[in-house]
């Protein structure tokens, strides 16, 4: 997963909730709901599952780790980004001071500051829309020096507001998870040029019909900026308006 990092939640201003009413309903919700909650620590070092047990005025207590020396990297850490979601709503918000040690209704707990916003996304803002196979959209990769240098085109698979993924048919990328590109370009038809960082964070070696082997490869964007995020939710909206229209039979 993701981190969530501040930028990140930049890029998704469109979404916020920032109404204290609404920010305290949706987390008393959320918890009444029993849903759980990923915790990222000190970036995506350390990676914990909670649950919300209270939200009282200001204040969030949630539910600790059995293990101490986890609760101790937790109450240590400065900035803790939070992750869950809400019938099939995803849920985004962060603790810009972190968690401290605390009881609740005599059980160790963590408590946190109720933050100033949350970000909502409806499934429609993430939803991965496949892009034309007969007309593919390309992708301009720089290649770093291990790698040969230069830049390579891939072919994109689909696309969401998070990012794309993309086909490595002569596996140039390899495979590691984690692996950050820089200055990449994404060709949009009709739209324009996305110019943005992408990040791997999954691959699937997929055996074609004809013995073949290719590879897909899943990578988010990293600090895009609204204007190219803008963009890529316009692209978006141009194949659903394509779809809609061939299921309808005036395409």
């Amino acid at each position: 997963m993701q981190e969530n990092t501040g930028s990140e939640l930049d890029n998704w201003h469109d979404y916020r909730v920032e109404s204290r009413k609404e920010i305290i309903a949706l987390l008393r919700n959320i918890g009444e709901k029993n849903q759980l909650v990923t915790m990222l620590i000190r970036g995506q070092s350390e990676v914990c599952v909670t649950s919300i047990m209270a939200v009282e005025a200001d204040t969030i207590y949630l539910d600790c780790s059995i293990n101490s020396e986890q609760n101790r990297r937790i109450g240590a850490a400065g900035r803790i980004s939070f992750e869950t979601s809400l019938d099939k709503i995803r849920i985004l918000f962060v603790a810009d001071n972190g968690v401290q040690a605390a009881t609740w209704d005599g059980r160790p707990a963590f408590r946190m500051a109720l933050p100033d916003s949350m970000i909502r996304l409806q499934r429609r803002e993430y939803y991965r829309m496949p892009t034309p196979v007969s007309n593919p959209v390309r992708a301009v990769i720089p290649m770093p020096f291990e790698l040969g240098g230069g830049s390579n085109i891939f072919p994109l698979a689909d696309i969401s507001c998070g990012g794309i993924a993309i086909l490595d048919n002569k596996l140039q990328l390899g495979n590691t998870i984690g692996n950050t590109y820089e200055g990449c370009k994404i060709e949009l038809p009709e739209i324009g040029t996305v110019t943005t960082a992408l990040r791997i964070r999954n691959s699937l070696d997929l055996t074609l019909l004809n013995s073949k082997t290719n590879r897909r490869l899943g990578c988010a964007f990293v600090d895009i900026s609204r204007g190219n995020l803008a963009n890529v939710q316009r692209y978006i909206t141009k194949l659903e308006r394509e779809r809609n229209a061939r299921l309808a039979g005036l395409g």
